[in-house]
C-alpha cells in the first residue's frame, strides 16, 4: 500500500520576505458543474459560451472565481499551510478561463505584519503564459507546526447524460398531441399530464369521473381549467373510453393514469374494442446511463412474462421501429443470456440463435443481431475482446432483448437505482404509442416518455397519412 503523502506547514517566525508556492491544474467541464452545485451559480454563460449570443469573455468571472479557489488551496496546503486562516484578497480578473486550459497558481510572499499576518502576492497564468488572475491576499499565520496525512478527497462522479433533453426538445417542436389519459385521479397522475403539456408535448384529455380528477387537480395544485374532461364512472370504463377516444381519431396518444397496469392493457388488447395490431404488444425502457454514450432500450421488462421464439421476435421488431424514430438508422441489438455460448440446458441461449438465423433469413430486419450475449460482452468492448467475441454488435449494443420480464425488470432496476440510471416507458405494438408512468418516476423521465411517443406518433404519420 502506498505511504499516504504528508501535509507540513511554514509557522509565523518561519516565513521569509520572497517564500514562494505554487501549483498547476486544468479545468475540466466536471469542474465548472460542481462549482455550480457548490455555489448555486447556474447562469448559463458558464455552460454555454459561444451559444445564445453569449460573449466568451463574460466567463471571466465564473472562471475566474475557481481561479480564486486555486489560490486559497495554495495557500491553505502549501505556504503557509495547513493552519492558516484566509483573511483578506483582492484580485482582479484578467481573462476567462476555459475547458482545457491549464492554470499555475504562485503566491509570493511580500509582507509580514503583526500578529501573524502575511500579505501575498498572487498571480494564475494558463498555458500560454498570459496572466488569468493577479492581486493579492492576506491569511493570518499558523504559530504551531502541524504535519499531517494530506487529505483523500472522495470520489465525485458527475453524472453525464442528456439523451433525454434531446428528445424532449425534438418532440417539443411541433403541434401537441391529443391525448387520452385513462384514469387521472392522482396527484401524480394529474401532474404528468400538465408537466407534459406544459413541455409542449402533449394535449390532455382526461378520462374518468369528473369530480376525481378535479379533486386530485386540487391536491396536487395544478390548473386543468385548460383540458377536456370526459367522465367515465370508474378506472375500467375510464381506460375503454379512452381508447375508444384513439379509435375514433380524437386522441393519437394514450396514457395510463392512476388505474392497474393490468386493467389499463386490458381495454388495449381486447379483441374487438381494443388497440391490437398483427404484432405482439411489448414494452421498452428508454434507459439513460450516466457515462454511456448509447442510448440502452431492454425490452421486455414490463408485459410479457416468459415470451416465447415468435413473442421475441415481435418484441425486437417493436424496440427496432423504436429506434429507428429515435435516429439510430441500424440499432445493434444484443439477445442477452447469463452466458456467450449456446447451450442445450438454457432455452435462451436456443431462442437468441434462432432470432439471429431469423434477422440472416429476412425474417427480423431494420437491426444487427448478435446472441446469446452476456450483459458485460453486450455494452463492454474490452469484455468482448476478452472473451475472444469477434461482432459488430458486441460491446456496441443498442437494444437490450432479455430472456424473460423478471430479468429485464431487475435489470432496469439495478441500472436505475445503483447506476443512477433515468428510465422513460413506452408501449408498442398497439395502433398508437402508449405512455405508461410511475408516481416514482422524475419530471424528465416523464417528459421523455412523452416525448418518444410523441416521435412515435408522428413517424406514423408520415409512413401513413391520414391514418391515426
Amino acid at each position: 500500500m502506498p505511504r499516504q503523502e504528508m501535509m507540513e506547514n511554514r509557522i509565523w517566525d518561519e516565513l521569509a520576505i520572497g517564500d514562494t508556492a505554487s501549483s498547476t491544474r486544468t479545468l475540466n467541464k466536471d469542474d465548472i458543474r460542481l462549482f455550480a452545485l457548490v455555489s448555486g451559480d447556474v447562469n448559463p454563460v458558464h455552460f454555454d459560451s459561444g451559444k445564445a449570443g453569449f460573449d466568451p469573455s463574460e466567463r471571466v468571472i465564473a472562471h475566474g472565481m475557481w481561479g480564486g479557489g486555486l489560490i486559497s488551496a495554495v495557500l491553505g496546503n502549501e505556504l503557509p499551510g495547513p493552519g492558516s486562516v484566509y483573511v483578506n484578497q483582492s484580485l482582479h480578473f484578467v481573462r476567462p478561463v476555459g475547458i482545457g486550459d491549464t492554470i499555475t497558481t504562485t503566491v509570493r510572499l511580500k509582507e509580514k505584519h503583526d500578529p501573524q499576518l502575511a500579505v501575498f502576492d498572487c498571480r494564475c497564468v494558463n498555458q500560454h503564459g498570459d496572466d488569468v488572475i493577479i492581486g493579492e491576499a492576506t491569511v493570518k499565520a499558523p504559530t504551531v507546526r502541524i504535519c499531517i496525512p494530506r487529505a483523500r478527497l472522495p470520489d465525485v462522479r458527475i453524472a453525464d447524460h442528456d439523451n433525454y433533453h434531446r428528445l424532449i426538445d425534438r418532440a417539443s417542436t411541433g403541434e401537441p398531441e391529443p391525448t387520452a389519459v385513462a384514469h387521472p385521479c392522482s396527484a401524480s397522475a394529474i401532474t404528468a399530464a400538465v408537466d407534459a403539456a406544459a413541455a409542449g408535448l402533449i394535449r390532455p384529455i382526461l378520462v374518468g369521473p369528473e369530480a376525481k380528477i378535479r379533486a386530485a387537480a386540487e391536491a396536487a395544485g395544478q390548473d386543468i381549467s385548460a383540458f377536456r374532461i370526459v367522465p367515465a364512472p370508474h378506472s375500467h370504463a375510464a381506460a375503454q373510453a379512452a381508447v375508444a377516444l384513439v379509435r375514433s381519431g380524437e386522441a393519437r396518444l394514450l396514457m395510463k393514469g392512476s388505474l392497474h397496469t393490468d386493467e389499463f392493457l386490458a381495454a388495449i388488447i381486447a379483441s374487438k374494442t381494443g388497440l391490437r395490431t398483427e404484432r405482439r404488444i411489448s414494452h421498452v425502457y428508454l434507459m439513460d446511463v450516466p457515462d454511456h454514450a448509447r442510448p440502452l432500450l431492454i425490452t421486455d421488462a414490463a408485459i410479457n412474462v416468459e415470451p416465447d421464439l415468435m413473442v421475441k421476435a415481435d418484441i425486437i421488431r417493436n424496440a427496432i421501429d423504436l429506434a429507428h424514430v429515435m435516429g439510430i438508422g441500424e440499432p445493434k441489438v444484443a439477445i442477452l443470456a447469463a452466458v456467450e455460448n449456446i447451450n442445450p440446458e438454457m432455452p435462451s441461449t436456443l431462442d437468441a440463435a434462432a432470432l439471429c438465423k431469423m434477422a440472416d433469413r429476412g425474417q427480423i430486419s431494420g437491426g444487427l443481431l448478435d446472441g446469446p450475449l452476456a450483459f458485460d460482452n453486450a455494452i463492454s468492448e474490452e469484455a468482448a475482446r476478452e472473451k475472444g467475441i469477434v461482432s459488430a454488435v458486441a460491446g456496441k449494443a443498442e437494444i437490450l432483448v432479455v430472456p424473460n420480464l423478471e430479468a429485464g425488470n431487475m435489470l432496469a432496476k439495478q441500472l436505475t437505482f445503483l447506476g443512477g440510471a433515468d428510465a422513460a416507458g413506452i408501449v408498442l405494438g398497439a395502433r398508437v404509442p402508449v405512455i405508461l408512468t410511475s408516481r416514482a418516476d422524475s419530471l424528465r423521465t416523464r417528459l421523455a416518455s412523452c416525448a418518444v411517443a410523441v416521435l412515435l406518433a408522428r413517424a406514423a404519420t408520415m409512413a401513413a397519412p391520414g391514418i391515426a
